[in-house]
């Protein structure tokens, strides 16, 4: 579809036939002037007007090739002005899905080595990474996105349809980035705040961490019962042990430390509140658990708007303006001739 975006502009096109009415009338009022104070003595007046009518440069195909161009000139000047373009439609499909936010602990307790795969040591924050990377696969045509949270709480991720760039984001994070301590109430706070935003039904919160609340300003119950209340679900993955000492590096070396508990109450208050349900990082069947307590939610539903985006056409107006300025620069005889006909008559 096309269309102008400045219309207004086409009044331009009667600018010539306004000076063309004005130089007339001024013509002839001159003409009238001169007969009254002018007299042409000639025996054969009558052959002398034919002749110099039939010679009148104003006829001759040169001056109508030089008035062709002028119109051309203006008529593309004149579109160019008005601004033409073409409107592309272009539709933008959102298909059926839920609005996934992971919320992440990164705070420094993520570094404690008590899980083992293999025979070796692994940090909790590997095993996130693990979990929730082949969880982030299973879950096509969802919006996801992701909150990290130690001291603070950040959304590293809005939500996406580009799942692969939130594993990305989540295998490339390191912990203690946010901080040493764990906001898990400002955690869910801030996920509220960002899925309070989306239809009803299809927002889930998955909160990984290892139970402890050690920072913010939000208390994690509080903060839940706030969610339930937005009507936002909240499944918490717990990642940690029960072992009273627990190995973690710290400054290069390898310690050992009896403040990193792990606390699992907490974790299966905060989903009981919400209606959601608690797991262990370490079940292996926790992902397909979690992902078919989802899949019984209500999806959010497709929507699909079409946008028109402008392409603009005054190149071509603009291109046939140029062209006939360049064939008047080319051929200049015809204006000359017009001008001194003009002086002869």
């Amino acid at each position: 579809m096309m269309q102008f975006h400045w219309p207004w502009m086409i009044f331009l096109l009667l600018l010539p036939a306004v000076q063309w009415l004005w130089r007339r009338s001024a013509a002839e009022i001159s003409q009238e002037q001169r007969q009254r104070h002018t007299t042409l003595l000639h025996p054969n007046l009558a052959q002398l007007q034919q002749a110099f009518s039939a010679s009148r440069p104003g006829d001759s195909a040169g001056s109508r090739l030089h008035r062709l161009l002028i119109l051309l000139l203006w008529l593309g000047l004149t579109f160019a002005l008005m601004r033409p373009q073409w409107l592309q439609p272009y539709t933008q499909e959102r298909i059926e899905g839920y609005d996934l936010l992971l919320a992440v602990d990164a705070s420094h307790s993520m570094e404690a080595l008590d899980f083992s795969v293999q025979g070796q040591q692994v940090s909790r924050i590997q095993v996130v990474k693990g979990v929730m990377g082949r969880f982030l696969e299973q879950r096509d045509s969802d919006r996801v996105g992701l909150i990290i949270f130690g001291n603070q709480a950040f959304v590293l991720s809005p939500l996406t349809l580009d799942r692969h760039a939130v594993r990305e984001l989540l295998d490339n994070l390191v912990p203690r980035i946010a901080g040493d301590g764990t906001a898990m109430g400002d955690a869910i706070g801030l996920g509220i705040k960002k899925l309070r935003e989306r239809p009803e039904g299809s927002r889930v919160l998955i909160l990984v961490a290892d139970g402890e609340n050690t920072a913010g300003t939000i208390p994690p119950l509080e903060a839940a019962k706030l969610a339930a209340a937005e009507g936002v679900r909240i499944y918490t993955i717990g990642v940690g042990s029960h072992r009273k000492e627990v190995p973690i590096f710290e400054e290069g070396r390898l310690v050992t430390r009896t403040d990193l508990g792990f606390d699992e109450s907490l974790m299966r208050q905060i989903a009981e509140i919400t209606g959601g349900a608690y797991f262990r990082a370490s079940d292996t069947d926790a992902l397909e658990k979690i992902s078919a307590r989802i899949n019984e939610l209500e999806k959010t539903r497709a929507e699909s708007r079409t946008v028109y985006v402008p392409r603009p056409l005054y190149r071509w107006p603009l291109g046939l303006a140029l062209l006939a300025l360049l064939l008047l620069g080319l051929f200049p005889g015809a204006r000359m001739r017009r001008l001194a006909g003009g002086k002869h008559a």
